[in-house]
């Protein structure tokens, strides 16, 4: 299945239309068991959006729009082609992992116009980064290379443009041959328990390594392990 969102972005009022065309798609994602992972694959201009389903993960070059990729349940990969700046590196940011070019920059240089990151970057920058490297980035504006953004962690991994959507496809499939019910607990525990104590985290997280113990990738796990074998889950 192919899905192609055309992104006018040269005329004004579209914003709209590509907002609603991106949430149905991100809909029809979250509902899909098929779809284990999903890539993003995109320019740092963002100026158009195409999905396609590849059966166990999604490769889509989105618009402009954070929301309904940072709701998705299912882990999301970004494949930042080229510089991920302003609204490019906020869509990176709501992703799970971030995969980047040597020789890209990155940044949020939205200060130099007299305004602020309006799609998270204040938000989900310093969860990444720290709150000192976060705020010197914000208020300065300046860009960093890709090398830097790899130390500070804001990038996962730094590839040649030629290897970026293979690096990000052999990374969605890894990750898709997991339990997707392990995949998403983990997500689940992660994101929630960063606004927890300590101590909550670790009762959350006991509480979601439990609940696996009743599903059949949990029985899948085992057999597989005990018969030396690839193990096929099924998200049961």
């Amino acid at each position: 299945m192919m899905i192609q969102i055309g992104i006018p972005v040269d005329e004004q009022g579209t914003m709209a239309q590509v907002s609603n065309e991106l949430a149905d798609l991100c809909s029809e994602i979250a509902w899909n068991e098929e779809i284990r992972v999903v890539v993003l694959a995109y320019a740092g201009e963002l100026s158009q959006s195409r999905g396609a389903d590849f059966g166990q993960y999604t490769q889509i070059e989105p618009s402009c729009l954070v929301a309904p990729i940072a709701k998705l349940k299912q882990p999301v990969i970004a494949a930042i082609k080229g510089d991920g700046v302003g609204l490019g590196l906020e869509l990176a940011l709501a992703c799970d992992i971030r995969i980047g070019t040597a020789g890209s920059r990155f940044g949020l240089p939205t200060i130099g116009k007299g305004l602020i990151p309006s799609n998270g970057g204040t938000q989900r920058l310093p969860r990444l980064v720290g709150r000192g490297k976060a705020l010197e980035m914000v208020l300065t504006g300046e860009l960093i290379d890709a090398a830097e953004a790899q130390r500070i962690g804001l990038l996962n991994r730094v590839v040649d443009s030629g290897e970026l959507v293979n690096t990000a496809i052999g990374l969605a499939q890894e990750i898709a041959s997991k339990s997707p019910l392990a995949v998403s607990y983990v997500k689940e525990a992660l994101y929630n328990g960063i606004d927890l104590t300590l101590d909550q985290g670790m009762r959350m997280e006991l509480d979601l390594y439990l609940l696996l113990f009743t599903t059949s990738d949990r029985t899948e796990g085992i057999t597989a392990f005990n018969e030396k074998r690839k193990a096929r889950f099924e998200g049961t």
